[in-house]
């Protein structure tokens, strides 16, 4: 990927209409993950339409992901972060640690199966001792969170004065992480009232956000370059009204 493709989203993101009016706030940790099915000669993600009575970005085509909770961090894994990704996930975070790595990546895997129903990891003979009740769907399957496999594709930070704000990170992890599902998650009362694999360059085309169609851009970079865990993770953060995109 050349520095001026990298710009010219960063750019993109800067020249989205917002409305900047709102008290400022601390953006929240949050993540979010990309099911990406590579099996074909297109690659193609999941994506979930949220539900058109939501207030924050009803009927668009999502990720699935959500806040991080205390219980991620000390829910038990089959495997743990590559270290690659693990140092990324430190960098330019205060006050964290490796719980705070995890409990990220975590939270991504955990957001999955309450929006969409699908578990993600590796299903054995004993289920996990999960820490609370948030996690007992994998108890429930003896599905245990598989991190080595998972990817960090970019870090995005809610800019100031808007009335939610997330410092989000974009993980992916292949189709075949899925190891278990729970029926009757989508559906037409749920929050995603749908779910589409869409080949990556098609899905830019639907109704996403700014930072969606980004973050796809950079996927479908990632795809081209390897998918290597040592590949830099783009960073967008805006300072006065400009957004910047660094490499991590």
């Amino acid at each position: 990927m050349t520095k001026d493709l990298g710009k010219v989203w960063a750019e993109r993101m800067t020249k989205q209409e917002r409305d900047q009016s709102f008290p400022d706030s601390e953006p929240r940790d949050a993540a979010t993950l990309m099911l990406i099915d590579r099996s074909g000669a297109r690659p193609k993600v999941l994506l979930g339409r949220r539900h058109l009575n939501h207030k924050f970005m009803p009927g668009k085509f999502v990720f699935p992901g959500g806040r991080i909770e205390p219980l991620d961090r000390v829910m038990p894994a089959a495997s743990e972060l590559h270290s690659d990704t693990q140092k990324k996930l430190l960098e330019r975070v205060q006050n964290s640690g490796d719980a705070f790595a995890r409990g990220i990546a975590l939270a991504a895997v955990r957001e999955m199966a309450e929006e969409t129903g699908l578990l993600l990891g590796t299903q054995r003979d004993q289920p996990p001792s999960v820490p609370g009740e948030i996690w007992a769907d994998f108890a429930k399957a003896r599905v245990h969170p598989d991190l080595a496999k998972i990817h960090l594709i970019a870090r995005a930070i809610t800019p100031p004065r808007r009335p939610k704000r997330f410092d989000t990170r974009f993980f992916t992890t292949d189709v075949s992480s899925i190891a278990g599902k729970i029926e009757g998650v989508v559906g037409p009362d749920s929050e995603l009232v749908e779910l589409t694999w869409v080949p990556i360059e098609e899905a830019t085309h639907l109704d996403i956000s700014t930072i969606t169609g980004v973050v796809l851009e950079e996927l479908a970079a990632r795809v081209a370059a390897g998918m290597g865990h040592d590949l830099p993770v783009p960073f967008y953060f805006m300072i006065e009204r400009q957004f910047f995109r660094e490499l991590l």
